[in-house]
């Protein structure tokens, strides 16, 4: 897989999870009534990442490609959820489901990161990385936010579901021509 194909799939990814973060925070304080129950719901996020992460961390070496995939798949499924939930006990399952893809995603996009990159010479890849993620991110949040003016919120949750399973088909379409590459 090459680094421009890295940088794209994740940059769209990036742009599924900013169109939706921020009107998805106002979707949970309408379903959990008070903060208490919000900084529950995201604690079980990050707590859930960071439990995966000790149990990803070894797998990483060998099956990034596979994980990253897996992530987008994965957020996708909740992104489709999320509109039907109707219990803040599915909030906190679909929370935790975010977290563990959340684990796989970040992990892998920095093993990649360092695969396909040189040591002494990662500087510019790692820029360009940073950069074009970011920029969907900003870019994400000003379309969501148009969006959610003419659709609902439900909209942009199937929206950002499209999004992440488009992530998903990029990694997986490039890590297929890879292994051919490989095998061939």
């Amino acid at each position: 897989m090459n680094i421009k194909w890295l940088v794209r799939s994740q940059s769209i990814v990036t742009l599924a999870s900013g169109m939706i973060y921020p009107y998805y925070l106002l979707f949970l304080k309408n379903l959990g009534n008070s903060f208490s129950k919000y900084g529950l719901a995201f604690a079980v996020f990050t707590i859930s990442s960071a439990a995966a992460s000790q149990w990803l961390a070894p797998r990483m070496d060998r099956h990034a490609k596979q994980w990253l995939i897996v992530s987008s798949v994965g957020m996708a499924a909740a992104m489709i959820a999320f509109p039907w939930v109707i219990s803040y006990m599915w909030v906190l399952l679909l929370q935790m489901l975010m977290g563990i893809c959340n684990a796989m995603q970040r992990m892998s996009e920095r093993v990649l990161l360092a695969d396909y990159t040189v040591a002494g010479q990662r500087g510019s890849a790692v820029g360009n990385y940073h950069f074009w993620t970011s920029a969907a991110s900003g870019f994400a949040v000003i379309v969501g936010g148009v969006l959610v003016d003419w659709l609902t919120i439900d909209v942009l949750f199937y929206l950002s579901a499209i999004l992440y399973i488009w992530g998903a088909l990029a990694v997986w379409r490039l890590r297929s021509i890879s292994d051919e590459a490989i095998d061939g």
